[in-house]
This record gives structure tokens, sequence and C-alpha cells, in this order.
């Protein structure tokens, strides 16, 4: 009898259960809610559900000696997110958001790249303010990118200037990506009239299919040679865009558009989520960065509204812009321009302004990536 409790006891010194703290409870419950939110509210599912269940991944203990999570060197998971850590899967990402996206927007009405340029206040205000806060330089550079509503670029930027703080950089940006619409909409009915709300905008001149292809060409090489340190992004954005509007390599597109940024998506969730072990998690960092990262965001979206109501000042009337779609500056695509669409139709039912939101948007994706290249680029790391 006693060999066989002895034998239990060693079993149950084996299982999670024995080594389970309220801080791996507490993640625990955040995971599920990450999965609840995902799948009951639909709030970003491609993002959530990963990132949530990454949460359930990392927060099983192990028993001593055993090797699962992702700072168990030599363990899968550990491989996993070393994609992560060295800025592998990010870019991957962008090669897919060029492939999928449409400049035509914003070439079609190159003023309204302004707007997306000035959304990006908010990664400069957050760091910034966490400078200030007694985060290290370097430290602060990486919660600033929360700003600009990016989660690669987020990512990228954390895993060369703050490893340690990629877990809860990277939760604060996608968690802030899922609730653009509760963030945003109250923002904007602050900062704008219902006339404002109302304005109808010219629609966009038809882009011809050389611009398209000009564009990208002509968009890396001017950004790279302005920033160097943000042509992994940058290049992969714009290589993945000339694939698309080349006409010659639909496969790639495809590629591109679909199985590569979907396994580059679940790859960097899981890992990502992996990485909120609460005993590197649960700490009064994370705290300050979840608050850094919703007054990075409002700021941002803040800056890109105001920014277009002062365009308006000197534009003439039948040129004004609906100052709704500054808080399409930010650079999550295409869930800005959504809400921007939806605040637009509740005022006017027959206002269409999602094509017209696309170009401060797809701009502010532009805008994120250069913004960490000018801070990759002033601070060393």
């Amino acid at each position: 009898m006693e060999a066989l409790l002895q034998n239990f006891q060693y079993f149950f010194n084996t299982t999670g259960f024995a080594h389970l703290e309220w801080g791996n409870v507490v993640m625990i419950i955040i995971g599920v809610l990450f999965i609840y939110m995902a799948i009951s509210k639909g709030w970003e599912p491609l993002l959530l559900l990963p990132i949530g269940f990454g949460i359930l991944l990392g927060n099983i203990p192990a028993a001593a000696g055993a090797s699962i999570s992702v700072y168990d060197e030599g363990s899968v998971m550990y491989y996993f997110y070393s994609g992560v850590k060295l800025g592998i899967y990010p870019p991957l990402i962008f090669f897919g958001i060029g492939a999928m996206t449409d400049f035509s927007y914003m070439i079609s009405n190159p003023k309204l790249i302004l707007i997306g340029g000035a959304a990006q206040i908010g990664i400069f205000a957050a760091f910034l303010i966490s400078f200030f806060l007694g985060f290290t330089i370097q430290e602060s550079a990486a919660i600033g990118i929360i700003g600009g509503a990016d989660g690669p670029t987020s990512i990228y930027i954390s895993g060369l200037m703050a490893p340690h703080l990629i877990g809860p950089i990277a939760i604060a940006a996608y968690s802030y990506m899922a609730l653009v619409p509760v963030i945003q909409q109250p923002v904007i009915y602050l900062l704008t009239t219902k006339n404002e709300r109302k304005i109808k905008m010219k629609p966009p001149r038809k882009v011809s299919q050389k611009e398209k292809i000009f564009f990208p060409v002509v968009a890396f090489i001017l950004c790279a040679l302005i920033v160097p340190e943000a042509l992994p992004l940058i290049g992969m954005l714009m290589a993945g865009n000339i694939v698309k509007e080349s006409g010659v390599t639909d496969r790639l597109a495809r590629t591109g558009s679909n199985a590569l940024v979907d396994i580059a998506t679940i790859l960097i969730g899981l890992t990502v989520g992996a990485s909120t072990a609460a005993e590197h998690f649960l700490n009064m960092d994370s705290i300050k960065i979840f608050g850094l990262g919703a007054l990075a965001f409002i700021v941002a979206s803040a800056g890109g509204i105001m920014f277009a109501k002062i365009m308006n000042i000197f534009l003439s009337k039948d040129s004004k812009i609906n100052p709704i779609i500054g808080a399409a500056g930010v650079s999550a695509v295409p869930i800005c321009a959504r809400v921007a669409q939806h605040v637009g139709r509740q005022e006017d039912p027959e206002n269409h302004l999602l094509m017209h939101a696309m170009a401060p948007n797809v701009a502010g994706v532009i805008g994120s990536a250069i913004a960490a290249g000018i801070l990759l680029g002033l601070i060393p790391y």
C-alpha cells in the first residue's frame, strides 16, 4: 500500500496540478476570456483565438526539469518562439498584408496619406510618456509602437529592443486591435460634430494598372533610403503588393495573402500567447504597458481626426474631408476603415466612407513601419 501511495505521489508531482499557482489560474481565465471574445463576440477571432489558446499553453506548469515552455531552451515551443524573438514572423505577415492590399484609394487621393502620418503621433506620445514613467529608452520605443495598432510591428520592435516585454506588448497591441470599434467610436463622436460626420466626399478617381505597379517600387525605394531600418517591414509589404498587382504572379499572391499569412498568424499568436507565463507576465510593468497602449491608441485616433479637421480649413467646400476617416489613420487594416464606414452610415445611410477610409488606413501601415524604422535608427539596441 505504501509503495502504491509513493507511486501515486510520484505521478502527481509530474502533473501540472502539483505545480499550479494562483498566477497560472488567473492567466488561464484570461486565456479563456480571449477565446470567448473571439468566438462569441467575433472580436478579431483570427488574432484573439490563437493568442487565447497560446495563453493556456503558456500557463500549464511542468515538473522540475521538464522542457515544454517557450522559455525552455530545446523545447518545441522554444524553437517556434524563435520566429518571434528573431523578427521572422512579422515581415512574413507584412508580405501577406501587401499581397491583399489595394493601394489605389491612397494613390487616387495622396493628401489622405498625411492623415495616416498624423495618426502616428500616438506612437511618439506613448514613447515619451513611457520614458518618463521609468522605462528604458529601448523599452519605451517598443511600448510606443502599440499606438500604431500594429501587432506585427510591435512584436518586431520589442523583439529587437525589449525581448523581455514581447508578451505584454504583443497582447496589448492585438487586444486593442480587436477593441477598435469599442475604443474609436466614442473618440469620433467626442471630436466631431453631426454636420462633420455627414460630409460626403468625392468618389476617388480610377487608378491605372501602371500606377499600381509603379507605386510599390517607388514607395519602397524612397522609404528604404529615408529609413533603412524599416527595410524588412516596408520591403516585404511592397514585395507582397507588387506580386499582387503585377498580374503575372497570381499563385504567389494567393499564397502570400492566404497560406503564408495564415501560417505566420497562427505561429505568432500561439507563441506570443504562450510567452505570457504568469511568472513573466503578472507584474506592474504589464499593467503600465496596457494603460500606455490604451492611451497611445486613443491619442493616435484623435490625432488623425484632428488633422483631418485642420486640413478642412484649407480645402474648398467641395473638397472637404469627412474627419471620421481620420480615425482610420492607425494601421489596423481594415478594421478602422470599417468603423469609419459604420459611424458614417449611422449619420447618413447613403454616405459610403469605406473606400476613402482605406487610404489613411493603409497609409497608417506604412507610417507605423516608418516610425519603427526611425526609432530603430535613432536608438541603439
